[in-house]
This record gives structure tokens, sequence and C-alpha cells, in this order.
């Protein structure tokens, strides 16, 4: 890769961060997570930049590696639990807008509720803004496969919203509405 790809590849990459971001968040739930997840993305993508074919899908190579990223934490992880201090002292925080946090905290654990595949896919597409085509690209699998998951995520969040059978997390109400919004400012972006 030739200066000039170099930096090209680098202004592409920069421009994916807020994407890149906003995808984490909705892998992870947490904003201090995905934050340090969507970094180390970043930062593998730069180091892997040389087996980056320059004209391809910079956002689908990138959520590739973000996505894989994730799961391999996620193997990791699951050995150990910490406490997140900073979630603890949060939990304080008192919100105004109890109608649209409720709200929105109630899609963030009705979404919660999907299999992963189906959130992933439903969050590439219906959030993200990919294609189909591109979702398939990014997850792995087949189009159909990708068209399969989002009808699915959509029928069962339709489900969930009819009976209210979901399952309340603990997390704070006020702190769920914050972070979709966030989310969906980065996404709008």
């Amino acid at each position: 890769m030739d200066q000039q790809q170099t930096k090209t590849f680098e202004r592409e990459l920069i421009a994916l961060i807020p994407h890149l971001r906003a995808f984490a968040r909705s892998l992870c739930g947490d904003a201090t997570s995905a934050d340090d997840l969507a970094q180390e993305a970043v930062a593998k993508a730069w180091a892997s930049r040389a087996s980056y074919q320059m004209g391809t899908n910079m956002k689908a190579w990138t959520f590739m590696i973000l996505r894989n990223q994730f799961y391999s934490e996620k193997r990791r992880s699951w050995r150990s639990v910490g406490l997140d201090q900073e979630t603890a002292e949060r939990t304080l925080v008192a919100n105004t807008n109890f109608d649209g946090a409720i709200a929105l905290d109630d899609l963030r654990q009705a979404m919660q509720m999907l299999p992963e595949s189906q959130r992933e896919a439903l969050i590439l597409v219906g959030a993200g803004g990919f294609s189909y085509e591109e979702a398939a690209e990014v997850i792995g699998v087949a189009v159909g496969t990708v068209k399969s998951r989002v009808s699915r995520a959509r029928n069962d969040l339709v489900r969930i919203f009819e009976t209210g059978d979901y399952v309340r997390d603990g997390q704070p109400v006020g702190e769920a509405m914050a972070s979709m919004l966030k989310t969906l400012e980065r996404l709008a972006a």
C-alpha cells in the first residue's frame, strides 16, 4: 500500500468510527465496553490495512472485524464478571422524561431478548442503513438468511411488545434513553 493509499485508507477509517461505535453499542449494550470494542476494531483494521483491498466495501470490512472481536471477547469473558463502578453510580441519577425513557428502555430490553443473529441483522439493516447484501457480507451469510433474520426479528419484536413478555434487567431507564439517542444520532450522521 503506497502513501496515497494509506492516507485514503486512514481518511475512510476515521469516517467510519461513529458507525463502528454505534454498531458496538448495539452489540454490547454498554457504552464503555462498546467504545473499547470500537477502539480495538479500529486498531485491528489499521494493523491489517495491508490486507484490505482498496475499492471494496470498507464499512463491511471494518464491521466484520468489530463483530469478530465482539464474539472473541465474549468467548473469553464468560468466566469473569466485574463490578462496573460507573454503572453503579449512574443508578442514582434521576430522569424527568419518564414516558420517553420507558418506551426506549422497553425497546432496548425487547431487542436484548432477540437471538443475537436476529438482533445483529436487524441493527445492521434497520438502524445501520446497510442493504441486505452489505449486511450479508458483514455477517458472512447468504442474503436470504439476512432477510429471514430481519423478518423474524421484526415479528418477534411485535410479539414481545404485544405480550409485554420481556425480562427487566434492572438497568436505569434514563441510561437506556440516553444510550439509544446517542446511537440514533451517530447512525443519522
